[in-house]
């Protein structure tokens, strides 16, 4: 009888401790240091930390507080005329508390948006800054404003009004062109939602 436990032990303990990692389960990571393309560079090191856990069975197979690495694959900063920042990292491993330490390929999902519009691509799978238009609009319009009161004051008319707005509206184009756009960042403490591309086995 106690042969056939210990077999039965044998045969099953590996079902019970194995688990996995469902395909298309969504993770949330908080940034652990901080990544701005202004000053980041291809291969940087990322560091996160999970921020929920994930459940199955009644079980909790990665708990929250597991560290995440990756690292930076692709970044372009902003353009002065055109073009937005971009950035894309790589996430290649989990590990867990326990020290098991698990090879991951996840896409990103969402990210903070750092009040900049800054969101994820997922067909590229990055993070891209949204464009100025609107900053640039009102970059010119109060220059421009600013033109047409100084013009206004100087000769006294409308004439004068008109070629200061014109005046101020050139130098807010001028300087509209010569104005970096605004950076992707990834602070610390900020979070990302990833999702798994693949399931992934926890024994």
């Amino acid at each position: 009888m106690k042969s056939f436990a210990a077999v039965a032990l044998l045969l099953f303990s590996p079902l019970v401790r194995a688990a996995d990692i469902s395909q298309g389960t969504h993770l949330l990571l908080r940034m652990v240091n901080s990544i701005n393309t202004r000053t980041a560079s291809e291969g940087d090191r990322v560091y996160l930390q999970t921020a929920s856990p994930i459940a199955a069975n009644g079980r909790i197979l990665v708990p929250a507080g597991s560290y995440v690495e990756g690292s930076v694959s692709h970044l372009k900063r902003s353009g002065k005329i055109a073009g937005r920042a971009e950035l894309a990292i790589r996430l290649e491993t989990l590990t867990l508390p326990g020290g098991m330490v698990l090879s991951i390929a996840p896409h990103l999902n969402s990210v903070d948006s750092n009040e900049t519009g800054q969101k994820i691509d997922r067909q590229e799978n990055m993070v891209r800054q949204s464009p100025d238009y609107g900053d640039d609009a009102r970059r010119i319009a109060i220059l421009a404003g600013s033109g047409a009161s100084i013009g206004g004051i100087a000769d006294r008319s409308w004439s004068g009004a008109g070629i200061g707005a014109g005046a101020g509206g050139a130098v807010g184009f001028a300087t509209t062109l010569l104005t970096r756009g605004k950076e992707v960042e990834l602070r610390r403490g900020s979070t990302l939602d990833i999702v798994f591309d693949r399931a992934i086995a926890i024994e």
